[in-house]
């Protein structure tokens, strides 16, 4: 079943990320510097006196431009790995009639974009109204098929946020359930009903459409 496969995968990928990361942080000297994590503590603790304070990205132990390059390079790449799992479960589970491939490209650069904007705005409330501004001034005309589209889209940017204040292990958690959540959904046919219209592929489906591929080949072979 591709639902199970998909757990396999995306099972194996969340494992072999993790024990990267932990592996280059005991071999790697200063690794953990360079990672955008620990912004969840910040967030946790609340707001300060002062509303307008800025949010720290956890980036304060770089100094250099060098530094705060291979920062932002990670923070962007954590952003990447998190979200490619995601797009995994959107292109296994959606009914192939209303796939939508600008959707997975939207999904995978969403968190790139969402990231160096978190960055630049972060620390300047003038920067932050003047990005308002202009994003109100640029018109997005994309109409999703499916309201359920929408949660994706929703949790790139999450993503992308996550990272860009350097809280991407918060963005790891989003991955992790949205993607197990939308297995569960998808295997168990959660609120499914006979003839209702389903946003998950159909199993079934899958096997006739191949078997249509295969009698459309036979002919022309023949």
């Amino acid at each position: 079943m591709r639902a199970v496969r998909l757990s396999w995968a995306l099972t194996l990928f969340y494992l072999v990320v993790t024990g990267s990361i932990l592996a280059a942080s005991a071999l790697i000297p200063g690794f953990v510097d360079f990672l955008p994590i620990g912004g969840a503590e910040n967030l946790l603790r609340g707001p300060g006196d002062d509303p307008f304070d800025s949010i720290d990205i956890g980036a304060t132990r770089v100094g250099t431009l060098t530094e705060s390059l291979l920062w932002l390079v990670f923070a962007i790449g954590g952003a990447l790995l998190t979200v490619l799992p995601v797009s995994w479960t959107y292109m296994a589970s959606r009914a192939r009639k209303e796939y939508d491939q600008s959707l997975v490209e939207t999904i995978i650069v969403i968190p790139i974009a969402v990231t160096a904007i978190v960055v630049i705005v972060h620390n300047s409330l003038a920067l932050a109204f003047s990005l308002a501004g202009i994003v109100g001034g640029v018109r997005f005309r994309n109409t999703l098929k499916s309201s359920g589209d929408a949660l994706y889209i929703l949790l790139a940017i999450g993503i992308g946020l996550s990272a860009g204040i350097g809280a991407l292990e918060v963005a790891l958690v989003m991955s992790v359930l949205f993607n197990f959540t939308i297995l569960f959904l998808w295997l168990g046919d959660y609120g499914g009903l006979t003839g209702a219209h389903r946003y998950f592929r159909d199993n079934h489906e899958d096997r006739r459409d191949e078997g249509d591929v295969d009698d459309g080949d036979e002919e022309t072979q023949g």
